[in-house]
């Protein structure tokens, strides 16, 4: 038998298209209601696995937030926020944008932990999910005195918010990065040794390094920004100074003698103030020392509960430690 001859189908001719945007044209409830939705489409266009997405949705999208302050001030900080939701084996995918429309829905009310409960909530009875997330992430700044000029200048913590819901239950975490400066006991040691024995000027390696401090929120009281970066001072006092003149670069210089410090000395110092504070549940602790002496960091990192445990690491966990000035 002979093969059938594939006879060439005749081109599909096209009416001619205007190539000029339509500013007049409005959006009817037929017109839109004949717009295909393919992310809500059937199971059968699946690609891939049928299986659970634990997280699905947007990141870093900008808006300007209000924060109050501990003080009972408030300020407007650009934020990046990022919003997921789980999504079940047999549906499709979901429509981001609802994510950014229901967080401006309440993006121009005073921030509190409220308002970002009722965004989570919106997004996830809008998106028909079991699970979701919010996370935004901010610079905070605070004013910080020099240690003896009497000087003052702003200091930024990279701070974030999570809220998270996960099996019917609810978590609140805060993150804060902590940057600063480490000297090495060993080597303030050997120094000292060189200067004794054998009349040397030695200078002991000190570094600036980078503690990330995740805390759950427990408990009706509230955890202010600034109770947080008071906690991370009290632990590890040498934070990188801001406004310096000659007499602090020496204070700033007789303070990290009187406080020489290993990344394991850090992530316990951190873990003592966070353990004496009720309204901190589970956290971690994660420090690098980014070494003046090696070509490498040395890091740690300290886990109290299960919220935080993890056997695997992100590859990139201790490599995002990093001061972005």
């Amino acid at each position: 038998m002979e093969p059938p001859v594939n006879t060439p189908r005749p081109p599909t001719v096209y009416p001619a298209l205007s190539r000029e945007y339509d500013a007049d044209f409005k959006v009817d409830p037929q017109y839109k209601a004949s717009l295909p939705d393919l992310q809500n489409g059937p199971a059968s266009l699946i690609v891939g696995a049928n299986v659970l997405i634990q997280h699905v949705g947007i990141s870093n999208f900008r808006l300007p937030i209000r924060y109050q302050t501990r003080d009972g001030g408030e300020i407007t900080l650009e934020t990046s926020v990022t919003g997921t939701v789980s999504l079940e084996a047999d549906r499709k995918g979901i429509n981001m944008s609802r994510i950014m429309r229901s967080f401006y829905a309440h993006a121009d009310k005073e921030f509190s932990l409220d308002v970002l409960q009722t965004a989570l909530d919106d997004y996830k009875d809008d998106l028909d999910s079991m699970d979701a997330r919010i996370q935004m992430r901010f610079s905070y700044p605070v004013r910080v005195d020099s240690l003896r000029s009497g000087l003052s200048g702003w200091q930024y913590y990279d701070i974030a918010l999570e809220l998270i819901e996960h099996q019917g239950q609810r978590r609140r975490i805060m993150h804060v990065d902590y940057v600063y400066s480490s000297t090495c006991p060993c080597s303030l040691e050997l120094s000292e040794h060189a200067r004794e024995s054998r009349g040397r000027l030695a200078t002991p390696h000190s570094q600036r390094s980078v503690a990330r401090i995740s805390v759950e929120m427990k408990g009706h009281d509230r955890l202010w920004f600034e109770d947080m970066i008071e906690l991370c001072r009290a632990a590890v006092p040498t934070e990188t100074q801001v406004m310096v003149k000659r007499e602090d670069e020496q204070a700033f210089a007789e303070l990290n003698a009187s406080n020489p410090i290993f990344v394991e000395d850090a992530v316990r110092s951190f873990a003592e103030k966070l353990i004496a504070d009720s309204r901190i549940g589970d956290f971690r602790v994660i420090a690098s020392h980014q070494e003046s002496l090696h070509s490498h960091d040395a890091v740690s990192m300290l886990v109290n509960g299960p919220t935080f445990a993890q056997d695997s690491l992100d590859p990139t966990t201790f490599a995002s430690l990093l001061h972005r000035s």
